[in-house]
């Protein structure tokens, strides 16, 4: 995988993070629509720690029938980017960004500050994007990242993806996102904006977990 010189490119919207509000669902960033979604994907250390690292190297973005392209980590190791604990409140980062570790085909893992580009469709509707990673989290029992879109995209906003392995054995995945139309279709058709998050989160599930079975 080739990997371009880091650009300090800044996300194309104000509420920078705010996939980790807890109350996005009622108070989303102005004009945007909000989702959210969480699915239970088993249990036990193991099915956590197989779903992080299927998280961490993209797993979801490629299941969703996304090529993952031109990954740019952070420049420097001094770059911790943003990262919030489960009530949204800012926090130090859990790890050193200067840790990079890679896949199998030299694609770096996800990183904050690290910026990608994905180029795909969803049922039609474009999903190409250039986007940042705006916080990760590396913990014993919650991982996850926020992606943030920088341009050259249908919508503007920011989605996030989140492992957590709670007391109870259970380990769960959420995906929460807001999407403000940038694209003149989208605007005058915001519906397309609902129909095309429910078509990702359902392959961002599908991907990560082994449980998922599409509904008849």
């Amino acid at each position: 995988m080739r990997r371009g010189n880091f650009r300090d490119d800044t996300v194309d919207y104000a509420a920078v993070g705010a996939t980790q509000a807890p109350d996005l669902m009622h108070y989303p960033p102005e004009r945007s629509i909000p989702a959210e979604e969480s699915w239970r994907i088993g249990s036990g250390e193991a099915r956590f720690q197989a779903a992080s690292e299927a998280l961490l190297s993209w797993t979801a973005q490629r299941g969703a029938g996304l090529t993952v392209k031109d990954v740019r980590p952070a420049a420097g190791p001094m770059y911790s980017g943003v990262s919030f604990d489960a009530e949204g409140n800012p926090v130090a980062p859990s790890r050193s960004e200067s840790d990079l570790r890679y896949d199998a085909d030299g694609t770096p893992y996800v990183g904050a500050g690290t910026t990608i580009r994905v180029d795909g469709r969803v049922r039609a509707l474009r999903a190409d994007a250039e986007l940042r990673v705006i916080f990760a989290v590396e913990e014993p029992r919650r991982v996850g990242f926020a992606l943030g879109t920088v341009g050259d995209s249908v919508v503007s906003g920011e989605e996030s993806f989140m492992l957590e392995w709670y007391d109870n054995d259970e380990v769960w995945f959420t995906v929460r996102a807001f999407d403000a139309p940038s694209a003149l279709v989208y605007k005058m058709l915001p519906g397309l904006i609902r129909r095309r998050r429910r078509e990702l989160f359902t392959r961002y599930l599908r991907a990560i977990s082994p449980l998922y079975a599409t509904p008849a």
